[in-house]
């Protein structure tokens, strides 16, 4: 029995028990024999008839099974018992995603071709406006797989070094030179596909000569140099491999233009529940304080920068060319036209980059320009600057379009950045995912480009999934850390995020008073129009009636590389961090739609 203290009272709980559900037993008892155990052959059965693995895969998946079993001393007469067939399905040899599947996809084409992990303000440890500079986000940033890191640079006081920034804000500095040997130390820590370095520029054209002589010194043969001015098509990452790529302006366009971030300021003047966040100020109190002194700010550069302007434009004529020369991928300044912006130039490849309100209205009017543009150019989008607290925007707005370069505040927590860390769990994890073709195709069927607004996407497969039942809070958690009364109270939230017709979540009951909750709980299948860009949100949270429900875990995961049959699935905490012993049991079901063939 468990006891919690009431008051003066003892109230008493059944002990949580490992057992499996009663669904989880009647699968058992379907494939076991007169001795209640399931024999090798009924395992090879199972593992085709459930598990959906191949005649060649459930042999060799059988004998990886049995030598589990046999380890855990979970093997009865020469068969599985009930409690080491449950110990396997909840094992990581049985997770949704296959461990051992490594990079699979096809990494020699353009870099256009590819979802690229991509940070936001990388250097920042904490909000927009007043957290501190450091080397440690990128390095985070660069271990869990983000292979294009940001990094804004400023003159220092003495205006002769370079500093990493937030500007005009109260963001206290790192050197310019940490950021670039913790990027060196680092990079190819998770992934050997190349880095990319965006650089935001706000230096003099002496600071840019030394800025170009750190990076050639930092790193060395790493540094990725084109061999021409304009590349006619981007490199593959197979070709890249171990490469760090700067992406920049050129330097003269400093001159001739704002930054995307100034500009994206300027313009400013459902489904998934509310975010959860750690965030302890909201963004309107930290507006509050901060609006009156950033002003100020704005008012004093701008001075500032009218008094250099002219002596910056003489110096720039005689700049060496040698920083410009280390400026693989250019960013084209915007033309404030969308349709010019978007031309695509047949004889060379370039980058742009969009604010996240300009985006919006962007795929409203010019959904056929994104998806075109980016099928040979590079499109980068960031957050607005009233995301102060750095939260984040749904990433799957770009993904629908084929942007490269969603970037994404990392160190902002919730469920827009739990789906950034969903997709790129797909491909290994190596930080690249290729685009799906219905993006890619320059001359699809029927001449129509992929319209992901629409509502009437053909199905092309439906997916039904069952959650039997979870495990592993008593382990991580304080027995009061979710009630101080009594056992958890725990339910479900199973749904898809992806294209608009695709999107949709559904909850189990809420099932009483147990640390090992058994919902058993089969949803309706989840129609898919577009599985290949359709990520699987679940979410365990604890009710609460008379306060904000608690949070259990989350996992976001890539549709198209689940593993059918019944799974083990680890959650992770708020900010995706996998939990310890944290698991749930659940069953995926794939099924071709009677449209599938249907053309779009």
């Amino acid at each position: 029995m468990t006891t919690y203290r009431v008051c003066c009272f003892l109230r008493r709980f059944r002990a949580a028990s490992n057992e499996p559900s009663e669904a989880v037993r009647d699968v058992f008892q379907a494939y076991a024999d007169g001795g209640g155990v399931v024999g090798e052959e009924a395992l090879r059965r199972f593992l085709r008839e459930v598990q959906g693995e191949t005649e060649a895969g459930a042999d060799a998946a059988a004998k990886e099974v049995m030598a589990f079993a046999a380890e855990q001393r979970l093997l009865k007469k020469g068969g599985l018992t009930a409690e080491g067939f449950h110990r396997w399905l909840f094992s990581d040899a049985n997770a949704t995603l296959d461990p051992r599947r490594g990079v699979y996809q096809d990494m020699g084409l353009p870099l256009s071709h590819y979802f690229i992990y991509t940070g936001h303000n990388s250097y920042l440890t904490g909000n927009q406006l007043s957290s501190g500079c450091s080397e440690r986000p990128i390095v985070k940033a660069l271990h869990d797989g983000v292979r294009v890191i940001e990094l804004d640079l400023w003159p220092n006081a003495a205006k002769d070094g370079v500093e990493v920034l937030h500007g005009r804000t109260w963001t206290s500095p790192v050197e310019l030179i940490k950021c670039l040997e913790a990027i060196k130390e680092h990079a190819f820590a998770t992934s050997p596909y190349p880095v990319i370095l965006t650089l935001e520029d706000h230096l003099t054209p002496d600071l840019q000569a030394k800025v170009a002589k750190m990076l050639k010194e930092t790193f060395g043969e790493m540094l990725y140099v084109s061999e021409s001015v304009q590349m006619a098509e981007f490199p593959s990452p197979d070709e890249l491999k171990g490469k760090i790529i700067i992406s920049t302006k050129p330097p003269k366009e400093y001159l001739q233009t704002k930054s995307g971030k100034e500009e994206e300021a300027e313009q400013e003047g459902g489904v998934w529940g509310e975010d959860i966040s750690d965030d302890k100020t909201t963004a309107s109190q930290m507006s509050e304080q901060f609006s009156g002194k950033y002003a100020e700010a704005e008012e004093a550069a701008g001075a500032e920068e009218e008094a250099e302007a002219e002596a910056e434009k003489k110096a720039r004529q005689g700049t060496d060319n040698e920083y410009r020369r280390l400026i693989a991928i250019q960013l084209t300044r915007r033309k404030h036209n969308m349709e010019q912006d978007l031309r695509v130039d047949p004889d060379k490849v370039t980058r742009l980059s969009l604010g996240e309100k300009a985006y919006e209205k962007a795929i409203v009017s010019h959904g056929d320009h994104i998806i075109r543009f980016t099928q040979r150019n590079l499109l980068r989008i960031f957050p607005r600057s009233t995301r102060i607290t750095s939260s984040n925007y749904n990433p799957l707005m770009g993904w629908r379009y084929g942007v490269q370069m969603v970037a994404a505040n990392m160190q902002g927590h919730g469920r827009k950045l739990w789906l950034t860390q969903g997709m790129f769990r797909a491909n290994g994890g190596c930080g690249y995912v290729k685009k799906p073709d219905i993006l890619t195709d320059s001359d699809p069927a029927g001449g129509k480009l992929f319209d992901p607004r629409r509502a009437d996407l053909p199905v092309k497969t439906r997916l039904k999934v069952t959650v039997y039942m979870g495990d592993g809070w008593r382990f991580d958690f304080r027995k009061t850390h979710f009630d101080r009364c009594s056992p958890p109270d725990f339910y479900a939230r199973v749904g898809i995020a992806g294209v608009a017709a695709d999107t949709r979540m559904e909850q189990t009951r809420v099932v009483m008073d147990s640390w090992i909750p058994a919902w058993d709980h089969e949803f309706g299948e989840f129609p898919l129009a577009a599985p290949e860009l359709a990520l699987l949100r679940v979410e365990v949270h604890e009710s609460d009636n008379h306060q904000k429900d608690d949070f259990g875990g989350q996992t976001c995961l890539p549709v198209w590389e689940l593993r059918p049959g019944i799974r083990s699935v680890r959650l992770s905490d708020h900010k995706g961090q996998p939990l310890r012993s944290v698991k749930l049991l659940m069953r995926f079901e794939f099924f071709p739609s009677p449209d599938s063939n249907s053309k779009q």
